[in-house]
């Protein structure tokens, strides 16, 4: 008996030991406070990932992340061309919401900024490319480079990224004017408008949500590309929109900020006053949070360690936004370390939020010597190898199951058009898409012109798209009996039958939504009209006269009609002329506006095929370090019997022309920095006659050095920097500090 027990407990003991390890994260959250009627749970921290920018989830609940180790390593921001970044897969094996395992993907990536599980594979962005691989046992295969101009210039704050499927079946991005999509195996690259800076998001109806660093919420009233199709156009309202003026932050406590010594940046208690560093916008469609908080907008703003609710409206021209509260955040925390950077609907309704978690993200080519002292002194420089992911949830609602779409078959996935949760739709959408199985066209059809389903209906149809089955005759009865958003989404698919044979149909059919008085057909109406009128400029420009006249006001209107008649716009120019009521109305001045850009070859910068270049900061920041770091240091402290400081110069705060001189022509000492003299026997060799710097690059310097180096950041313009090449010393060899003040003096 006592064999058999001893026999029994070794057993038990191989049995546990063989038990896999959880390294479930447990962090303290007492330091953060969210919204009455929510939970905050730590999902996945350090060591499972480090610096997460980005994720997404698959139809298994994992979490995919883009690791941005190399970013802001240390307060010169030294390294980050380094390949330490990675893509990771982080997992749930014991079923308790909580991550606690990870397996890398990808590796030895060089600053990944963003991903997108699409078409069976996976779609990445490593800087300057954009690729896609697919998928087996968990590993990449078949690599494919889908655009080696993804991110070509700008700092990791000002390159493309976000890489969201939109209900058109279209890939956008922020900080980018170009939308991707993969039809039959091959890749399609197509211009779009400009939109923001970090991070991007869409509504129920597929509009695009974004910001920019100073301004928490931007947006487009209408659907992409409805106002860029006329490429000697650029339209000045509908796109790009401040949604809501309202920047104002309230954090808990007095944040780091990056121009905090700058009047009105803080106020008496030394609290962030408006937003400076606003990113991650999130549309929240999950279903599971109150009614009233959906299709809500949430901001994060890591600066202030806090996330932003604003509630939207919808008119059918426009959208409006306004923050929740005054006086308190959605979330906030006084924990320096917390950076919510993203923010994601989950597959299970919840929202998500990634904490990149890192001490310092201010870029070096922005980091003012304010905040550069404040950080060494605070030792946020020190908060490194940290990377968390938040799940804030509703305390009333239990956890949903999450389906495995990938697995289930296309009929099965109809029913998820229907769900409750945005993710669920549309990840439901784009497998149906690419499972192509035609078997479930009926069904999709009759979904497609059910009104009790208005969400649905959306999603179907874009399927219906997707699968290349849509007709004239098909749209043509979805607007009739559609309420407005489908019938709006009809007008826009019913394009590509524009046709000389289909103009009587469409003649009636707009005669007839013409007739509901509807301000959202209206708008789309107005953007299709000259599209048709290719076919037939009589029955068409009528309609274009009579909108025209009705929101004579409206400049999207007026707008929309013009971005749809480059094909006409002679035509409909010479007939607004002679139109006593539309005659140097707003229609007509854009029109001739337009033409002259047309005639003078001036197409709008989206369709351009000039390669960008670089921001004048970052531009100057990667020449500094090449050239003039060796001496100066990259932190611009000076080097002691090489250089004198660049901190701290009255050259770099207020002396931009005698700079301007030192670094074209040279400097020979002694001179006076900071009190201190420095001696005759080194010189700075100009940069005059240096063939690969142009007057733009010596411009981005001074640029950047006055707004690392100074709290006053200033600059001197390339024609100035051309002058000054043709003023030289005495002797025509490096400046004396005395020679320098007689110069500009005279």
């Amino acid at each position: 008996m006592r064999l058999s027990f001893c026999l029994f407990f070794s057993l038990s003991l191989i049995v546990f030991s063989c038990k896999p390890s959880f390294n479930e994260p447990q962090i303290s959250l007492e330091d953060y406070r969210v919204e009455e009627g929510f939970e905050l749970e730590m999902v996945a921290s350090e060591p499972l990932l480090t610096a997460p920018v980005a994720i997404d989830f698959d139809t298994k609940g994992r979490i995919w992340v883009a690791e941005m180790a190399g970013f802001m390593v240390n307060l010169e921001g030294d390294d980050e061309d380094l390949p330490s970044g990675s893509i990771k897969i982080l997992e749930d094996l014991d079923n308790d919401g909580i991550m606690d395992h990870s397996k890398t993907f990808l590796d030895s990536l060089v600053m990944p900024r963003a991903l997108a599980l699409v078409y069976g594979g996976l779609l990445y962005a490593e800087s300057p490319n954009l690729y896609f691989v697919e998928i087996k046992d968990d590993k990449p295969v078949n690599r494919v480079l889908v655009d080696s101009l993804y991110a070509t210039v700008g700092n990791p704050e000002h390159q493309p990224n976000g890489l969201m499927m939109n209900l058109d079946n279209w890939i956008y991005n922020a900080k980018s004017n170009f939308r991707y999509q993969r039809k039959d195996g091959v890749w399609k690259k197509e211009p779009t408008t400009n939109r923001g800076q970090w991070g991007i998001s869409h509504d129920n109806f597929g509009r695009l949500y974004y910001n920019n660093n100073s301004t928490q919420l931007l947006g487009d009233h209408i659907l992409p590309n409805r106002l860029v199709r006329n490429k000697y156009f650029i339209p000045r309202k509908g796109v790009d929109e401040t949604l809501t003026k309202d920047n104002r932050v309230y954090p808990l406590h007095a944040a780091s900020v990056n121009r905090g010594y700058e009047e009105g940046v803080l106020n008496q208690d030394s609290l962030l006053v408006n937003v400076t560093a606003a990113c991650g916008p999130l549309v929240y469609r999950g279903g599971m949070f109150p009614a009233d908080y959906d299709q809500n907008v949430f901001v994060c703003v890591p600066e202030a360690n806090l996330i932003k609710r604003n509630i939207l409206s919808f008119y059918g021209d426009r959208v409006e936004a306004k923050q929740a509260w005054q006086g308190k955040e959605f979330l906030a925390s006084t924990d320096e370390g917390f950076r919510p950077v993203n923010l994601s609907n989950g597959p299970d309704g919840n929202m998500y939020v990634v904490d990149m978690h890192r001490g310092v993200i201010q870029h070096y080519a922005f980091l003012s010597p304010y905040l550069k002292k404040i950080s060494a002194e605070k030792k946020l420089d020190t908060i490194l190898d940290y990377g968390r992911i938040l799940r804030v949830r509703s305390k009333d609602k239990l956890a949903r199951e999450i389906p495995d779409l990938e697995t289930l078959p296309a009929p099965r996935l109809l029913d998820f058009l229907k769900d409750s949760n945005g993710w669920i739709r549309d990840r439901a959408q784009q497998y149906l898409i690419h499972k192509n199985d035609k078997g479930v066209l009926p069904g999709l059809k009759e979904m497609a012109l059910d009104n009790n389903s208005p969400l649905a209906q959306l999603h179907a149809l874009y399927v219906l798209k997707g699968l290349n089955v849509l007709s004239f005759d098909f749209l043509q009865q979805l607007a009739i009996s559609g309420g407005p958003e489908a019938t709006a989404h009809a007008l826009v698919l019913m394009e590509d039958y524009a046709s000389e044979k289909n103009v009587p149909k469409a003649k009636d059919l707009f005669a007839e939504l013409l007739n509901r008085n509807e301000p959202m057909l209206d708008l789309y109406l107005s953007t299709t009209l000259g599209i048709w009128a290719k076919y037939d400029q009589e029955v068409f420009f009528s309609f274009i006269y009579d909108l025209s006249s009705k929101y004579k006001d409206n400049v999207i209107v007026q707008e929309a009609i013009l971005s749809g008649s480059e094909g006409v716009m002679s035509a409909l120019k010479l007939k607004l002329e002679e139109k006593d009521n539309l005659k140097n109305t707003d229609l007509d001045v854009l029109a001739g506006a337009s033409l002259e850009r047309q005639e003078n070859n001036r197409p709008n910068y989206i369709y351009s095929t000039q390669i960008a270049r670089a921001d004048s900061r970052t531009n100057g920041a990667i020449l500094f370090r090449q050239i003039c770091a060796s001496c100066h240091s990259s932190s611009g402290e000076g080097i002691h019997g090489l250089a004198p400081p660049l901190v701290g110069s009255e050259y770099i705060s207020n002396h931009l022309e005698q700079l301007g001189l030192i670094i074209l022509h040279g400097l020979k000492g002694p001179l006076l920095i900071n009190g201190e003299v420095y001696d005759n026997n080194h010189q700075m060799p100009g940069l005059k006659y240096n063939k690969s710097l142009s007057d733009k690059d010596i411009s981005d310097i001074i640029s950047y050095v006055t707004n690392a180096f100074s709290v006053n950041p200033k600059g001197l313009k390339p024609e100035k920097i051309k002058e000054l090449r043709g003023v030289s010393s005495k002797d025509g060899m490096e400046y004396t500090e005395k020679e320098l003040f007689e110069q500009i003096g005279k």
